[in-house]
């Protein structure tokens, strides 16, 4: 007997032991957001609030429906790159349609699914009928869905209609309406996926598609419908993104194709085909969301952001590849049984149990740590990826250890929804005033709105915020910056001869309001003529291979005007010899490497705005702000032109 007894134990003990290991490997990626919740909120007292956590849930809605749709795709063993560009295209195509087309709110609704699901069976016949891979056929469409973007818009944001903007609303002033719409896309794909032909054809053809094909399936007819589905839900996502926004933004959703596959492959899903569940692709998404959020409130870098989400995707394949071998089960052709489903529940309802227990217990470890804790500002900046926006953040910390403040800065990386995210995070985090430097004004107006409301002071640097009030606008007038750098360029021709413009990221604020000021001054200069236009995204290699392809068409142009001295110094580049000399070139900024060219007379002038001036009176002003003392509500920090006989006294 004593024997047995034993003998008994140790496999009892093996036994949970295996149980447990079997629970973890079927439910790894529910593990993992478990685990992410408990720690986020043990490091941060700011995490665990209802609004923070609503926030959270907001900021996966667009990346979570984006990613159901994609679930059928990679079921079926496929690829969509082209998600992104389809949001954003059928949100730009409900703004026009509603606005400058008169269409009714109702029908420009259905022409933008119409949109989605169009661009998605395009997707389908290229794949099934075209031959062509899947990778090739939606990178082509993520291209031209792009491009049909700006086409429509014109490279301007379109104003939302009013009656759809209520999808980035809340209901009853507390439960984001995005959330809803993503549990309602969430049930729609588990249904689809567990209860339906089509669903079950997804997991036999990417099982095999060759068995598929010979045991009766029309393949191609089922590829045509689970791209169309894709389309669908990424049209979906983008009327949810831009009613976010209160604005359908051409260049919105860049990326968002990545982030969809990975919350797909996070959640269990194989790119090999054949496995992957709604529930899974929700956690997946929950798992970025949780990550960006809670790295926000932990004062990350953005740069380093993306570091850890890329090592938390190549985790996820790696758990995936560990899985199989370790024969954990996975889903099969779409079904189980109901013991399966039963048992499934029992998992989450025991996670949520555990992870409630243990993130109520972590949540008194800040309970009261918040008196006593020095002024917290937050600063979003557009972009992080330009000289000019580098040196706001520089004057903006020099200014804040100058006061004693606790700066945290994010970088949105020219992309508004993702501006919007960073800012919502700010509001909840217990900031004492936020500085902006909105990607579009119109899109920060929603996000500046909710900070408003939360009692957090604004304020807004080098860009206005459109519809909110902000505690004070600290910038320069780009409009009149443009006038100057016409006046400049056009005095140093002589009043005549032929420019060429190098346009800033269509889209942006910035680039239509310099654009604008220069088209204005330039009316003072009949003689002056713009033989060509083009966009170089504020970029210095986009404005070298700009400007060498416009030389072929213009090889004899007098001038250049780049609305920033990045696309300048390109087309300096482009230019060689010529420059300073047969070509004289005016860029926008005012940037080290800018007033280093206008020194050495390949630049001609630089329209400087003094961005680290900018920097630190915003933070100077924000702080007034927080401590509820008076601030001026709009500070304007002067443009100057600068050229080789005042540069050696200019202080950016």
């Amino acid at each position: 007997m004593a024997t047995d007894t034993l003998k008994g134990k140790p496999g009892a003990q093996g036994g949970a032991t295996a149980g447990l290991r079997r629970l973890l490997l079927d439910n790894g990626a529910l593990t993992a957001l478990i685990v992410l919740v408990i720690a986020m909120s043990a490091l941060s007292g700011d995490f665990l609030t209802a609004d923070n956590l609503l926030n959270v849930g907001v900021q996966a809605a667009v990346t979570a429906i984006l990613a159901f749709g994609v679930t059928f795709v990679i079921v079926s063993a496929g690829i969509d790159l082209s998600v992104g560009s389809v949001a954003a295209l059928s949100a730009t195509v409900l703004a026009w349609s509603a606005t400058e087309a008169g269409i009714p709110v109702v029908l420009a609704v259905l022409l933008a699914v119409a949109t989605g699901i169009a661009c998605g069976l395009v997707n389908g016949f290229l794949i099934s009928y075209g031959k062509l891979p899947p990778f090739i056929a939606t990178l082509a469409m993520l291209s031209v869905g792009r491009g049909l973007s700006l086409v429509i818009s014109q490279g301007s944001p379109i104003a939302f209609p009013d009656s759809v903007s209520h999808l980035g609303d809340t209901l009853g002033g507390w439960l984001p309406v995005p959330v809803l719409v993503m549990i309602v896309m969430g049930l729609l794909t588990a249904f689809v996926l567990g209860r339906t032909y089509i669903g079950r054809s997804m997991y036999a053809i990417g099982g095999n598609e060759e068995a598929a094909r010979l045991s009766g399936l029309r393949v191609k007819r089922q590829k045509l419908a689970i791209y169309a589905f894709s389309g669908l839900f990424a049209a979906a996502a983008g009327i949810v993104l831009a009613s976010r926004l209160s604005s359908a933004q051409p260049q919105a959703a860049q990326g968002y194709e990545l982030d969809a596959i990975a919350a797909v492959v996070i959640g269990g899903a194989s790119l090999a085909g054949g496995t992957g569940k709604a529930s899974g692709t929700l956690i997946g998404a929950l798992i970025l969301a949780v990550l960006r959020n809670g790295l926000n409130l932990l004062s990350v870098s953005a740069f380093w952001q993306q570091v850890v989400i890329g090592v938390v995707i190549a985790l996820a394949v790696l758990f995936d590849t560990l899985r199989r071998k370790a024969g954990a089960t996975v889903p099969a052709a779409g079904a189980s049984g109901n013991g399966s489903r039963g048992r499934q529940a029992l998992t989450y309802v025991i996670a949520a149990v555990v992870a409630v227990a243990v993130v109520g217990a972590t949540s008194l470890l800040h309970n009261g740590s918040q008196a006593g804790k020095t002024q917290r500002i937050g600063l979003s900046l557009s972009t992080l990826n330009n000289p000019f926006f580098v040196q706001i953040r520089a004057g903006a910390e020099e200014e804040a250890k100058k006061l004693g403040v606790d700066l945290t800065v994010t970088d949105a990386q020219n992309d508004a929804s993702q501006q919007a995210n960073q800012l919502q995070n700010f509001t909840s985090g217990s900031l004492s005033a936020v500085v902006v430097n909105p990607v579009d004004s119109d899109a920060a107006g929603p996000a500046v709105r909710g900070a408003d409301k939360a009692g957090i002071p604004v304020v807004a640097v080098d860009r206005g915020v459109n519809e909110a009030d902000t505690a004070a606008l600290v910038a320069s007038d780009n409009v009149e910056g443009g006038a100057l750098g016409a006046k400049a360029l056009a005095e140093k021709l002589g009043g005549k001869g032929t420019i060429v413009i190098l346009q800033g990221q269509a889209g942006t604020s910035a680039s239509r309001e310099r654009g604008a000021g220069f088209a204005e001054g330039l009316k003072d200069y009949p003689g002056i003529k713009v033989v060509a236009e083009q966009p170089a995204d504020f970029d210095r290699t986009k404005g070298l291979d700009v400007m060498t392809n416009l030389l072929q068409a213009h090889p004899d142009i007098d001038g250049v005007f780049a609305e920033n001295d990045e696309m300048a110094l390109g087309a300096i580049k482009a230019l060689g010899s010529k420059a300073g000399k047969s070509v004289q070139v005016v860029g926008f900024d005012g940037t080290p490497d800018g007033l280093k060219a206008v020194e050495a007379g390949t630049l001609y002038a630089s329209v400087a705005q003094q961005p680290s001036e900018l920097g630190r009176i915003a933070v100077r002003n924000a702080l007034r702000a927080a401590e509820e003392k008076k601030v001026e509500n709009m500070v304007k920090v002067p443009v100057k032109v600068v050229t080789q006989e005042n540069v050696a006294g200019f202080e950016g």
